[in-house]
């Protein structure tokens, strides 16, 4: 008799799970990368920014009010990011020390632990379409350079000349940094920084599924075919059945406390909250190391959180009424949904 309670009391249980996820409220919070100054930010560009966070939420947004599972809106909404230039991915790319854009993105999908990443190439106007692929139609969870291009003509990617990712704005950046460099001198602002920029996107479907990803262009002036946290799962991007996250930063911080995913942890086994979890891993563990950057973070109940320790970061989020909200800087009222 004991027995059969136990299983009704199961039955009920995952009923109501079930009964919770197909009533589950769209959501979907964005970033487009921490170290945003005010006093190196022109309002055209400021207008820019916010047009495009906009449209990347309305573009993801769409996706969700239409029965798509995260995973489309987290793509979606990255695509834009990463056709604009105001961002540090894709066509916004900012430039090696060899004077080349070399890009990096992950994809996670919370319901099945499925991943795909690729790192380092050259030719892919849209990296997150293609770490879709790698996730979808490979056994692999990540490629690099050359292969990860040819398995991206394989699987018809669109492809580029890499001319298309150059903007003189980013140009410019490379030639204050290797000027600073050759003269021993640290860098003048958070512009020229090799650590800030990168895009991403979190999100929650109407089956109360999750996903997330994130897309960058890496730093200003790397070498030596340095890859960040971006397109490491665990590190840059993560997602299981309770929490998403993207982050944007310092990547070799965000790959020693293997950030997102340690997010999620505390938000499992300690009960956190996403904005608690933040606060400690993104606002307290990473600068205490000397590390700096952001995060956004989405739970399966429809809470999120947007923390970061810089003066700015791109954000915004969208829910089921498609209001989209957006904000740059830290002195900005942005409330999180359910936060």
């Amino acid at each position: 008799m004991k027995l059969i309670s136990a299983v009704l009391l199961g039955l009920a249980s995952m009923s109501c799970v079930t009964a919770k996820a197909a009533t589950a409220s769209p959501l979907l919070v964005i970033h487009g990368g921490a170290g945003v100054e005010r006093k190196d930010f022109s309002a055209e560009e400021e207008r820019a920014a916010r047009a495009a966070l906009t449209e990347a939420l309305r573009r993801g947004h769409a996706e969700l009010m239409a029965g798509k599972p995260a995973l489309d809106a987290v793509t979606a909404a990255i695509t834009v990011l990463e056709d604009d230039p105001s961002f540090n991915a894709g066509r916004g790319a900012v430039f090696t020390h060899d004077g080349k854009n070399e890009l990096d993105s992950s994809l996670m999908d919370g319901a099945t632990l499925r991943a795909g990443a690729v790192a380092g190439v050259h030719t892919i106007r849209n990296p997150i379409l293609l770490a879709r692929a790698v996730m979808e139609h490979s056994p692999h969870v990540m490629m690099v350079g050359e292969g990860a291009e040819m398995f991206a003509a394989e699987q018809k990617i669109p492809q580029v000349d890499p001319a298309y990712f150059r903007t003189d704005k980013r140009w410019q950046q490379l030639q204050r940094a290797l000027k600073e460099e050759a003269a021993g001198q640290a860098h003048a602002d958070l512009e020229t920084a090799k650590h800030f920029g990168t895009v991403g996107a979190v999100a929650l479907d109407r089956d109360g599924k999750l996903a997330a990803g994130t897309s960058t262009g890496g730093m200003t002036n790397k070498r030596y075919g340095r890859v960040g946290d971006s397109p490491i799962i665990g590190a840059g991007t993560y997602a299981d059945a309770r929490c998403a996250v993207s982050g944007t930063g310092w990547g070799e911080y965000y790959i020693r406390l293997s950030v997102a995913h340690e997010i999620c942890a505390r938000m499992q086994y300690l009960g956190e909250t996403p904005a608690q979890a933040g606060e400690d891993v993104v606002v307290k563990r990473i600068p205490e190391l000397g590390g700096d950057g952001g995060a956004i973070v989405l739970s399966a109940d429809g809470r999120a959180a947007m923390p970061f320790n810089t003066e700015g970061m791109y954000r915004g989020w969208i829910g089921a009424d498609g209001v989209p909200h957006v904000a740059i800087f830290a002195d900005e009222a942005l409330s999180a949904p359910r936060e």
